[in-house]
């Protein structure tokens, strides 16, 4: 359930996305900053703030839980309300506002060792996006480096390829790179902020099959475009179920070669993985959010 209302001084205008509860807000908008760009996106408090780019007009938002109503507020800057019903569909996307995560974790925790990190943090939801292509370069610089160096990476073409945009946030200042920027520019270009020349050219080639539309990311097709993305040099098993979990809605896509969940789940091989979490589907994607949200606060 969604509504909006109005702030006339600021001349903003405010969304509330209902949802079905628990939520684990924190732990959502930590996951989605710590994997993204501070130019754009940020955390204040447990406010989440976001610069984004929907047709010709850029601006920002501003989300805050509300959980006595079950519902996130999101302050929406006036160069954005032109298209706030596309804007509501990609937050409902972004903070996985739909998912139920009663029904979800009940199937999760029968596996002992999801359950009593579900007992500690009910409610984690899968991380979305609010743009496919941001998600799928930042996966691939994020290739074998550490989180602090992909981060380094990405801020460096946020920079050349994002745009710059105004808002009353530091530093939150320039929206994502958008595909058809990234696929007109030269290849050097890309190999001058930091990635070897093969990764420049999964990249480029990415941004050019999005921006010709061979590849049209959106939900409800994941299989094909997990195939199609493999087969794009470069990109692995790894990349393509990371892209399919929080792009593509893919409740059921688990990056099986994850050494992390590996190590939660003291396996040696990723066909292992594959075997131990049989039982959780069709909800592997939110096991796998669990195992990552253990590891991160110290598990």
């Amino acid at each position: 359930m969604s509504c909006i209302s109005s702030q006339q001084e600021e001349k903003t205008t405010i969304l509330h996305l209902g949802y079905h509860p628990p939520l684990a807000w924190n732990a959502l908008v930590a996951f989605l900053c710590s994997r993204g760009s501070r130019y754009v996106e940020q955390l204040m408090g447990n406010r989440y703030l976001r610069t984004i780019k929907l047709g010709n007009d850029a601006g920002w938002i501003a989300a805050q839980q509300d959980p006595i109503r079950n519902r996130i507020n999101v302050e929406v800057s006036p160069s954005l309300l032109p298209h706030l019903s596309q804007l509501q569909t990609r937050l409902h996307i972004l903070f996985d506002l739909d998912a139920n995560p009663v029904l979800i974790e009940n199937h999760l925790k029968r596996d002992k060792t999801l359950k009593p990190l579900i007992i500690h943090t009910p409610g984690l939801r899968v991380p979305g996006t609010l743009n496919a292509f941001e998600l799928s370069l930042r996966a691939i610089v994020g290739q074998q480096v550490s989180v602090k160096a992909a981060t380094t990476l990405f801020n460096r073409f946020v920079t050349a390829f994002g745009e710059p945009v105004d808002t009353p946030f530091p530093e939150l200042n320039r929206t994502g790179p958008v595909a058809s920027a990234i696929a007109d520019a030269k290849p050097q270009t890309l190999i001058n902020l930091g990635v070897t020349q093969r990764r420049a050219l999964t990249i480029q080639l990415l941004a050019k099959q999005i921006t010709d539309g061979r590849l049209k990311m959106e939900a409800g097709n994941s299989p094909q475009l997990i195939e199609q993305l493999m087969a794009l040099p470069g990109i692995g098993p790894w990349t393509a179920q990371y892209i399919a979990m929080r792009a593509l809605g893919d409740s059921n896509a688990i990056p099986a070669s994850d050494l992390g969940l590996m190590r939660a789940l003291q396996i040696e091989k990723s066909a292992g993985v594959l075997s131990r979490t049989e039982k959780w589907q069709p909800w592997r994607a939110y096991g796998v959010i669990h195992l990552w949200h253990y590891l991160s606060t110290g598990g």
